[in-house]
């Protein structure tokens, strides 16, 4: 059960978040291996001074259009299968949307199927 967080600086067009949401779930379904369907995204636009980060942390010359993408997750626990994602989000956003790899920030949080619950209150078991 992926859950993706999307966070970027108010201003692009709907095509733009929508093609960003579906990057994301596809490198989730096609690279992580979760099922089809698994689709829970959210897209947070924020003040350009609400979305703080350093331009140039670790080498980096991040610039205002900087997104920040948060996964958690129960699949793709495994160093090759995390780089794959890495990868495969950065190609795709740059291919799609001329998105700047050093405007690309991931973080995958990995958790216990017991830490979700779909609905109802009920655990996932």
């Amino acid at each position: 059960m992926p859950f993706a967080r999307i966070d970027l600086a108010k201003g692009k067009p709907t095509a733009y978040r929508a093609t960003l949401a579906d990057v994301v779930y596809h490198g989730i379904v096609g690279v992580l291996k979760a099922p089809d369907g698994d689709r829970f995204v959210v897209v947070g636009e924020h003040e350009p001074e609400n979305l703080i980060y350093d331009p140039s942390f670790l080498g980096m010359k991040r610039s205002p259009d900087f997104i920040l993408i948060q996964v958690t997750t129960t699949v793709g626990n495994d160093k090759e299968s995390k780089l794959a994602f890495f990868r495969f989000i950065v190609d795709e956003l740059k291919s799609k949307l001329s998105v700047r790899p050093d405007d690309v920030m991931i973080n995958l949080v990995f958790v216990e199927r017991a830490d979700w619950s779909f609905g109802n209150g009920d655990p996932w078991n």
